[in-house]
């Protein structure tokens, strides 16, 4: 297991994505799996599409990784926006995911840079809206 998990490899196309995401802003949301011992990106969300898009897009029994550009209007009426590491993990998804998805999440992340706040979520509340609101400010 140790050795399948620091071979963790992450496909060039998650960091290209990734960096078209935060550089040009042509997605609002990417999501990502692990398949055959790669990160792979499997669902790109266009940028009118709304984080409720974003949420029905992740399976309910299923771990996955995600990046979320998060708009907002700060309280001096600035707009701003923070891109968002979400590590889904959810209680109903597989022991050996879980632990998969835990043990590579660090080096995956190092791999995209420009994550600006993180956050863990193992059922649909932990990564609500307000939640989301709260962390960016």
């Amino acid at each position: 297991m140790a050795n399948a998990v620091s071979g963790m490899a992450v496909h060039d196309e998650c960091k290209l994505k990734f960096v078209e995401l935060k550089a040009k802003r042509n997605y609002r949301f990417i999501i990502f799996k692990i398949e055959d011992q790669e990160v792979v990106v499997e669902k790109l969300g266009s940028p009118d599409e709304t984080y409720e898009d974003f949420t029905e897009s992740l399976p309910a029994n299923e771990c996955r990784y995600a990046v979320y550009d998060f708009d907002f209007i700060t309280d001096e009426n600035c707009q701003k926006s923070k891109i968002f590491f979400i590590a889904w993990s959810p209680d109903t998804s597989k022991v050996r995911s879980k632990m998969v998805y835990a043990s590579s999440k660090d080096r995956f992340k190092r791999e995209l840079d420009g994550i600006q706040v993180e956050l863990q979520a193992t059922d649909p509340s932990e990564m609500s809206l307000d939640i989301i609101k709260g962390r960016a400010l």
